[in-house]
């Protein structure tokens, strides 16, 4: 399998801001993007910054210099770099061929060296480009401090993710629903390339070479063990679909909806990918819908792996201009299913406490069974998900314990004593030792996660000009599963473990997040 080279939280030493002059796209021709001029914001302020990225790339001598603000804010090119690129691509959105669309948006800095790998730098927010499709190409500050928290939090919770350095700010007007002030993120990858980017040169431009140099290109930089492969656009496909199908099981265990699960917004590496109108589960709804803009229900959250398996095959039409043979396409994407289900059942497994039995079916029918009834009884109790998982770690074994602190959640409490009687059993059969058990729980049950009314909050405070509980949740996100989490100036995290209030039942996200 090919690697994903992703940065982890080592520590690693500061080095100097080096920009690759090889990088991905600067070795492809001026058909696959634009590099429009910087349009500079005024006012330009600090809204918040991940240190612990910063120090991982061995970008934090260089996050506090004085060339940092105004680069990160598009006011400026970074010394040794050349222009930005706004990549072009295409796409379905919402099901429906949307056409050319492209970085409208968003900015590609370049390439640098740091000690996990080459990662590109991308502006989000930093004006109009000539995919912005006559819109302003600005962010606000309200989507943009909901990406930076939520992509630092998915990496977290390990969950395959890009990664946000910053956020800046600035008093420039912006026009959505309402007037809002505008802000940039900095995005950081190994790569953004989507979908989309296949499905452009494929059916939009209908260019096969730069089809094909592009794919090479993706092979050559993020996939050289397939190179050598029979048929290496087909491994493409498959080695993508097994890493979508991975990324969903995640998505689906952390009760983590996307919202907008469009083609173009669809990672090739198996990312986490464009956090807009996101959103974790409250109480339990598999029907929920997390965007206010999605009207048929079509990225509800229990609809996203068959939408991730739909989206698949839109690549692999991208890609039938190489591949020349839809059966084997076909066949390339038939391992979604094996593999989402087998990841899945690992990970309701995990959040379970349960281990594999040796004499356990090897299709998992009994254990599928135990966990789709709790799933039914969350659902119809509209039991909050992430506290239910947590508090499931104090589950006791001991004969005639009680289970108040779990059997408090549930409406219907006769059945959720018959299945906890089952559940027991089934602890019991592989002779499971509740402290150890909670442990192995509470590695993989947050505790603590990006609910609405948390983001909503630190945007309020922001928006009056206190940007000091952004910081302070993106601090206690870098430690979601620690049950007493080490914040100097937080000296009580329980509330953001809590039930969500009342009002934030009214909270609605839209594709402008």
């Amino acid at each position: 399998m090919a690697s994903l080279p992703m940065p982890t939280d080592a520590p690693a030493p500061a080095v100097a801001l080096t920009w690759r002059h090889d990088g991905f796209f600067e070795r492809l021709s001026a058909a696959y993007g634009s590099r429009p001029p910087l349009q500079p914001v005024p006012g330009a302020q600090w809204v918040a910054r991940s240190e612990p990225l910063a120090r991982t790339l061995g970008l934090g001598d260089w996050l506090d210099s004085p060339e940092a603000l105004p680069v990160l804010a598009g006011n400026q090119v970074a010394a040794g770099a050349g222009p930005g690129l706004a990549t072009v691509y295409s796409g379905h959105q919402f099901g429906v061929w949307a056409g050319q669309l492209g970085d409208g948006r968003a900015l590609l800095l370049g390439e640098i060296d740091t000690p996990s790998g080459p990662m590109e730098l991308q502006l989000k927010g930093a004006g109009s480009t000539p995919y912005s499709r006559r819109a302003d190409g600005r962010a606000v500050l309200r989507s943009s401090i909901r990406e930076f928290l939520c992509s630092e939090a998915m990496h977290a919770l390990g969950v395959p993710t890009t990664r946000a350095l910053a956020v800046v700010g600035s008093p420039l007007p912006v026009r959505r629903e309402t007037v809002e002030t505008a802000a940039i993120v900095t995005r950081v990858a190994p790569s953004f390339l989507r979908f989309g980017h296949f499905e452009h040169f494929a059916h939009t431009a209908a260019d096969t070479a730069a089809l094909q140099a592009l794919a090479d290109a993706t092979l050559a930089r993020y996939f050289p063990a397939l190179q050598g492969a029979a048929q290496p656009y087909l491994a493409l496909l498959q080695e993508v679909t097994l890493r979508t199908a991975r990324l969903l099981a995640q998505w689906q265990a952390l009760g983590f909806c996307h919202g907008v699960m469009n083609t173009d917004n669809m990672s090739l590496l198996g990312l986490t990918l464009d956090y807009g109108p996101f959103g974790f589960l409250d109480a339990f709804d598999p029907g929920h819908i997390c965007n206010h803009s999605d009207h048929q229900g079509r990225y509800a959250w229990a609809r996203q792996p068959s939408v991730a398996f739909w989206n698949l095959h839109a690549l692999a039409q991208g890609l039938m201009p190489l591949i020349g043979d839809s059966d084997a396409a076909l066949a390339a994407l038939e391992p979604y299913k094996a593999a989402f289900a087998d990841a899945m059942l690992d990970a309701w497994r995990a959040k379970l406490g349960l281990r594999r039995l040796p004499q356990a079916s090897p299709d998992g029918m009994a254990d599928q069974a135990l966990i789709d009834e709790i799933l039914r009884l969350m659902a119809a109790g509209r039991v909050d998900f992430s506290i239910f998982f947590r508090r499931l770690g104090r589950f006791s074994t001991a004969p005639g314990a009680a289970q108040d602190v779990v059997r408090d959640l549930f409406i219907d409490r006769e059945a959720f004593d018959a299945w906890a009687g089952r559940y027991r059993a089934r602890l019991l059969a592989e002779h499971s030792v509740d402290a150890e058990r909670q442990q192995r729980m509470d590695r993989v049950n947050p505790k603590f996660v990006l609910r609405n009314h948390l983001a909503e909050t630190a945007i309020q405070q922001a928006q009056a000009g206190d940007f000091s509980e952004v910081q302070r949740l993106h601090q206690l996100l870098q430690q979601p599963f620690e049950e007493h989490p080490r914040l100097a100036d937080l000296p009580d995290p329980e509330p953001y473990a809590g039930f969500p209030p009342a009002w934030a039942q009214h909270l609605e996200i839209s594709c402008s997040s």
